[in-house]
């Protein structure tokens, strides 16, 4: 490990945590203006990572050779710190010591699925934009 590929890390590492404080903030105004609390932020994070990294697999493999270093900016660096499995994490305790089982199951089903769909589509989508 380099420091240049560590300081590569820590670039993407403060891209993300900000991507993720915008887009969790947005999407939480959004949510308590609609007299919801349900997690949706943290949920939209985690499939919008997925996607994105999905396209960066994707357009490794049939276009583009990013650098060690990039490959770690983008993937450790900036999606580790936009998406969150922490936070998930608490969402879920928290949602089960309100005894809110019904948004536990919901939201542990569609962030899980719709993450997996978004990885996948991710894919898709630069496949098709590459081809």
């Amino acid at each position: 490990m380099s420091v240049t590929t560590v300081l590569y890390v820590a670039l993407g590492g403060a891209i993300g945590a900000v991507g993720r404080f915008a887009v969790v903030s947005m999407v939480g105004h959004w949510a308590h203006g609609a007299g919801s609390n349900f997690p949706y932020g943290t949920m939209v994070v985690n499939i919008l990572g997925s996607f994105i990294l999905g396209a960066l697999i994707e357009l490794s493999a049939l276009a583009w050779s990013p650098s060690p270093e990039i490959r770690a900016m983008l993937v450790v660096g900036m999606l580790g710190a936009f998406t969150t499995f922490s936070t998930f994490s608490l969402d879920v305790v928290t949602m089960a010591t309100r005894g809110a089982w019904g948004h536990v199951a919901l939201y542990m089903g569609l962030s899980v699925a719709l993450s997996v769909l978004a990885l996948y589509m991710g894919m898709q989508t630069l496949k098709a934009l590459l081809h």
